[in-house]
């Protein structure tokens, strides 16, 4: 196995860390104090292609894999996790309809995301349907040429700021999962209203809020693939995004080591630097070792999504649950080097420490990721 990247995916790394050390480290501090939302940073990544990493490139976009997608997303996530992971989003979205949408949705929605000058949003999650995402209750009732949604979404990511929404909803009650199919819905759709922005404890660079429906109608053709492949949709759509999120546990976690490591050659304590003490030296190369083991895995897991493995779905699913774990783990670690100075927000570690830990939650929490790898495991 060949675990080299090519001289195209390295120059996309090098692409995507320039303009992170360009454009999102000098400013990621004050997006998170003042819970600014760097639309105009957004817009610049749109120039390079990371807002259409997915699309094909005869829809305006850049037709990149799950690997390039994956390099991207952690050399982001090194100057701010919870934008990196606000573009994913967007990506995930704006893939589903490239990737099952008719030609109408196509020429009708993808110029401007590709742009970002619209930016989409992807409703799955509703108060009572988290982790069962299968039982969700928003409904959509066909009337005529229209579909009717009514229902709630949480936890939406660009909820009451972006344009576009991808929208799970039910249309079948004799099926659980089979009775799901997947929508697009434009912000100014009467019926679709916004609860308010949420007092979240990291990503504050992105808004998040609940979508509501209210007898809100939608044309037929909004809808994206055939009734009941919303679900199926959805699901894969989660395998790469949570590559994706693992991938920025992997980009914060780095930052963080990173830091750690120069701050311990310069603080002096007991006469001599943090660094020299064999303790310091045995905790950073534990945390190197396991960020190395974490980020190996996720690479071969993105491999295997972009090629359709069969076994796609629990690699993903092994890749998040180390990856955000172990990314956790490691700015906690980075923190702790730090000592005091750690839980100041004068030092980067402590917005990363905020930022890292929804990942274990998001596309599926660590407590999903493994029950569906041994699911898999036990499986005839």
């Amino acid at each position: 196995m060949n675990f080299d990247f090519t001289e195209e995916q390295q120059a996309i790394r090098d692409m995507a860390e320039k303009f992170t050390a360009d454009e999102i480290t000098p400013n990621a501090a004050e997006w998170d104090v003042e819970h600014t939302f760097p639309r105009q940073t957004l817009t610049k990544a749109a120039q390079l292609g990371f807002g259409s990493i997915y699309v094909g490139e005869d829809h305006g976009g850049v037709g990149l894999s799950r690997v390039e997608a994956a390099l991207i997303i952690e050399a982001l996530a090194y100057g701010c996790p919870s934008t990196s992971a606000f573009i994913s989003i967007h990506n995930m979205a704006t893939w589903m309809i490239d990737e099952f949408g008719s030609d109408t949705l196509r020429a009708k929605y993808l110029p401007k995301l590709v742009t970002m000058e619209n930016i989409a949003s992807y409703c799955l999650t509703e108060p009572n349907a988290g982790s069962d995402a299968a039982s969700l209750k928003t409904r959509a009732d066909r009337d005529g040429d229209e579909y009717v949604l009514n229902g709630t979404k949480a936890f939406i990511s660009g909820g009451g700021v972006n344009e576009i929404y991808v929208v799970m909803a039910r249309t079948d009650d004799s099926s659980k999962s089979g009775g799901i199919s997947c929508f697009v819905v434009d912000k100014d759709t009467p019926g679709l209203s916004f609860g308010a922005q949420e007092r979240k404890l990291g990503w504050h660079s992105q808004p998040t809020s609940s979508v509501m429906f209210n007898d809100c109608r939608i044309p037929v053709e909004n809808m994206i693939g055939k009734p009941g492949d919303g679900f199926k949709i959805a699901m894969q759509g989660l395998d790469g995004g949570r590559i994706n999120i693992g991938a920025c546990s992997i980009g914060g976690a780095q930052r963080c080591l990173d830091d750690a490591v120069a701050y311990v050659k310069e603080r002096i304590q007991f006469g001599q630097r943090i660094a020299d003490f064999q303790n310091t030296q045995f905790v950073l190369a534990e945390m190197k070792t396991k960020l190395e083991a974490a980020r190996a895995l996720l690479y071969v897991a993105a491999d295997k999504v972009a090629k359709a493995a069969v076994d796609k779905t629990q690699w993903a699913a092994m890749a998040k649950l180390m990856a955000t774990e172990t990314g956790s783990k490691i700015v906690n670690d980075a923190l702790q080097l730090h000592g005091g100075y750690g839980f100041l927000m004068d030092f980067p570690v402590e917005r990363f420490l905020r930022d890292l830990r929804v990942h274990e939650i998001l596309e599926g929490t660590s407590q999903i990721m493994k029950f569906v790898i041994g699911r898999e495991l036990i499986s005839d």
